[in-house]
């Protein structure tokens, strides 16, 4: 039995197998869990809710804890996803299914991811089981796209906007996981995995499993880290930094030119560089982030960054690192991918 259970988790993914099953796992959004926590204890329960936010920052996972924390049994909880059952039909089912009692519970909890994706007909068919829901009924509403769920229906809900977590809290997520799965996470690895993930759970977890499964000795070290991810070695982009201190667009050029023919992702080699120049300019203009920077970097990168801070590194400042965020917001939708960065370059430094 017991090897039958483990089998089963290697196969889950890492976002299931560690997703919050209580208020005290949810990580980064205290101040949702401080509301819903008091609601509980206090049976003061909203018939509705809208849970808001981007991708991967637990919205789903806070509406089971919520189901679970109220006493609902898996019987009596219903998930749907709006994007795939988005017309008056699936809703006009969920109306007549919502009168019914529930099997064992207290109440029939409805969790409807991507509502936003509901037809206009089918928001108006929802809106009238909302403005008379049964006392036995509770409605989690899970959305990306605020905007787009009408305001009829947001004035029936309780709104709770789910912010993306921290790069600290990914960070230490990766640690913790990567732990529990008797791996060695470098540090920097645990950085660069936080980094790409994006300000989402579900999309660092997905890029922790990759370098798991990739490496069988599970020793994950920054370079296997950055092979998963498409990014160049630090070193190369200290390199980079280095040219554009001294003013050197040929220089910068060659580097990123070839980290590309390397195979490293355009995307990623610009974020690593935003996140370095961004690291020059608060140890120049607030020296006492130091500490706090020390544990993002490595002591080779964080010494590099040091000495760009002070007089070698006059031309990494405000101007360039604008340039450099809007090579990073423009690269994916570049017709080449390297274009946005040569631009950005030729009108800082040229």
């Amino acid at each position: 039995m017991a090897k039958k259970v483990t089998a089963e988790r290697t196969a889950m993914a890492l976002y299931r197998t560690y997703r919050p099953h209580t208020f005290a796992d949810v990580r980064g959004q205290e101040t949702i869990v401080a509301v819903l926590e008091a609601a509980v204890k206090q049976g003061k329960i909203s018939h509705a809710y809208l849970f808001a936010g981007s991708r991967g920052t637990g919205k789903t996972s806070m509406a089971r804890i919520l189901a679970h924390a109220l006493g609902t049994h898996e019987e009596d909880i219903y998930e749907m996803d709006a994007a795939s059952n988005r017309g008056i039909e699936e809703i006009r089912e969920l109306r007549e299914g919502v009168n019914t009692l529930p099997f064992s519970s207290e109440y029939k909890f409805y969790i409807i991811d991507e509502a936003h994706a509901l037809t206009k007909d089918a928001w108006g068919a929802f809106l009238k089981t909302l403005e008379e829901p049964p006392a036995h009924a509770i409605f989690v509403l899970a959305t990306t796209e605020l905007d787009r769920v009408p305001e009829t229906i947001q004035s029936r809900c309780q709104v709770f906007n789910f912010k993306k977590p921290s790069h600290d809290t990914l960070k230490k997520l990766a640690l913790d996981v990567a732990k529990k799965e008797g791996a060695n996470l470098a540090p920097a690895g645990a950085e660069l995995i936080a980094l790409m993930g994006d300000g989402s759970f579900r999309d660092t977890l997905g890029i922790l499993q990759k370098v798991l499964t990739v490496s069988p000795d599970k020793q994950l070290t920054e370079a296997e880290v950055a092979k998963v991810v498409g990014a160049p070695q630090g070193g190369t982009v200290n390199e980079f930094l280095r040219a554009l201190a001294a003013k050197d667009i040929a220089a910068a050029l060659q580097t990123f030119h070839t980290v590309l023919a390397a195979g490293a992702d355009p995307r990623v080699f610009v974020l690593l560089s935003v996140t370095k120049a961004r690291g020059v300019l608060l140890l120049r203009v607030a020296p006492k982030m130091e500490g706090e920077l020390a544990e993002q970097f490595s002591p080779d990168d964080l010494a590099v960054l040091k000495q760009l801070a002070g007089k070698d590194g006059a031309h990494i400042n405000a101007a360039l690192l604008a340039e450099l965020i809007t090579a990073l917001i423009e690269t994916p939708r570049a017709p080449l991918p390297q274009l946005p960065l040569e631009l950005a370059l030729y009108r800082a430094l040229g």
